[in-house]
């Protein structure tokens, strides 16, 4: 059993430090038995980043809200959702759940703040504000979006046990890539407008498991994010249990994009993170 200060004491052996802003992707159950439960755990993060600090992860959205439109949806099922779907209410509705239980303990915890928008950031500490100065209806990943600023910021990301495939940032370099063809995916969310239901429409460079584009093999990011880390020499360290990692939000996208680009002309271009990931040296 792990207590908040043994937790502490690993963020900070992590390279944690107070005045950072970090980002977060956790696997509450790789950390192993926490006392006091998973609140524990992000509290612990806190303590390591002090009140100078900031927390961020990503909740986007409770199912189906964001999925009128897409094209995953049989029409009946779409007619179904349309009929019955309550308008998303960003302060109230859960966190998607394949982003995970600890973006949901740090959303209703006191002090946490979310943004007004389906790719819902939850925000804890000294940046909230800077971070949800804006973020544009559409293409939310990319320019003038809390990812931006959180690069702006020096960032760091901090991966708990979880799988690197899902590291959000990501979505936000494919937003900025120089890159021709990318995927664009269409569709409408309900809100509540002057007390009535309406479906407005959004689009964004695909989020999806589809990938921004057509030549993205399969577990991409995670490709990226071992190919980036071996390439580092970062062999991370353990928060409890959890084997985890403390990377650059700014050294991971001068990593990332050219990688994205020379991908998007041509896919063999993905082998080279294989060799990266094996020995730290490209081919």
């Amino acid at each position: 059993m792990y207590s908040r200060q043994e937790l502490a004491r690993d963020f900070r052996s992590l390279g944690v430090t107070p005045g950072d802003v970090v980002m977060v992707h956790a696997s509450v159950r790789s950390v192993g038995e926490v006392a006091g439960g998973p609140d524990e755990i992000h509290l612990a993060l806190k303590d390591a980043l002090t009140s100078e600090g900031t927390l961020v992860m990503y909740a986007s959205c409770p199912q189906y809200v964001d999925e009128v439109g897409r094209g995953n949806l049989t029409a009946a099922e779409e007619a179904e959702v349309l009929e019955k779907l309550p308008p998303f209410d960003a302060r109230t509705a859960r966190s998607a759940r394949d982003n995970g239980a600890l973006v949901e303990f740090l959303r209703t915890y006191p002090g946490s703040r979310v943004n007004d928008h389906p790719a819902r950031f939850v925000v804890w500490g000294k940046q909230t504000d800077n971070l949800f100065s804006s973020q544009p209806w559409d293409y939310a990943f990319g320019y003038g979006s809390p990812l931006d600023r959180f690069v702006a910021l020096d960032g760091k990301i901090l991966l708990l046990g979880c799988d690197h495939d899902t590291v959000t940032f990501l979505h936000y370099v494919e937003h900025i890539a120089d890159i021709a063809d990318k995927r664009i995916a269409r569709f409408q969310v309900p809100l509540l407008e002057h007390g009535a239901r309406v479906w407005k429409r959004m689009e964004e460079f695909d989020t999806s498991s589809d990938g921004v584009h057509p030549n993205w093999p399969d577990r991409f990011f995670a490709r990226i994010v071992d190919a980036y880390l071996a390439s580092t020499g970062n062999r991370g360290g353990r928060v409890g249990d959890s084997p985890s990692y403390l990377l650059s939000a700014r050294a991971l996208l001068d990593f990332a994009r050219p990688v994205m680009e020379r991908v998007a002309i041509d896919p063999r271009a993905a082998d080279d993170l294989e060799d990266l990931s094996a020995n730290g040296q490209p081919r």
